[in-house]
């Protein structure tokens, strides 16, 4: 047989590879036996290394892998440099955010099952979830991760992360977070112009905070998470 895509159907009919998405399979390992494919689990993160280039794990994936949050999302978001249509592969979803290479920094490779895989370290993982909540399960989840995380977390880093990204909303919803959550630490300055919204998933409230120039369109109360 000289047809490559004979070859990949019958290696793929015989469960010896696995198609994840037009011309791009998994190789599966000789240990998994007979069953092939069909018992062959591959990691979602390893995946969606091969789906864009420049890239690294982020937002509410990169929440849950750090320990940063209880809930475990069910789609992969991949942070890259150009714009692509959603996926699904298997029986997983695959979400890409476009950056500006202003943002495209603060990840590192960690190793999963052998291959290096990118990630956003802890804080710039915060930072892009104040950046974007809609990617991390809304402001809720993202003030939890401040409140049960800061003292291992390098507060100060985080609102350098956020400067140089110059998201000034950002800022803002991290300064009032920090407040709100009776958080020891002052965020240097930030210009207070125009209000901005504060959840972008809810819907929008007639509550202003005059202090940090946010439109307060969601409750944080730090004692409702305790139980």
């Amino acid at each position: 047989i000289d047809n490559p895509k004979k070859i990949l159907y019958m290696l793929s009919k015989k469960g010896w590879i696995l198609p994840l998405k037009r011309g791009l399979y998994a190789i599966v390992p000789m240990e998994i036996g007979p069953k092939g494919a069909d018992s062959f689990i591959i990691h979602d993160f390893i995946v969606a290394s091969y789906l864009a280039k420049p890239y690294y794990i982020g937002y509410w994936s990169a929440l849950n892998y750090h320990g940063l949050t209880d809930e475990i999302p069910r789609t992969v978001f991949i942070a890259n440099l150009k714009a692509k249509k959603p996926l699904k592969i298997l029986h997983s979803e695959f979400y890409f955010v476009k950056l500006s290479k202003k943002k495209f920094f603060g990840f590192k490779p960690i190793d999963i099952e052998g291959r290096k895989i990118n990630i956003s370290d802890r804080e710039k993982t915060i930072a892009d979830c104040l950046d974007h909540p809609e990617h991390a399960g809304g402001i809720d989840d993202v003030a939890k991760a401040i409140f049960f995380n800061h003292k291992e977390l390098n507060l100060e880093l985080i609102e350098e992360y956020l400067t140089r990204m110059g998201n000034l909303t950002a800022l803002k919803r991290f300064g009032y977070i920090l407040e709100v959550c009776n958080i020891e630490y002052k965020i240097k300055t930030v210009p207070l112009k125009s209000y901005s919204i504060f959840d972008p998933l809810s819907p929008r409230k007639e509550v202003y905070n005059s202090r940090w120039k946010l439109v307060i369109n969601k409750d944080i109360k730090p004692e409702r998470w305790m139980y």
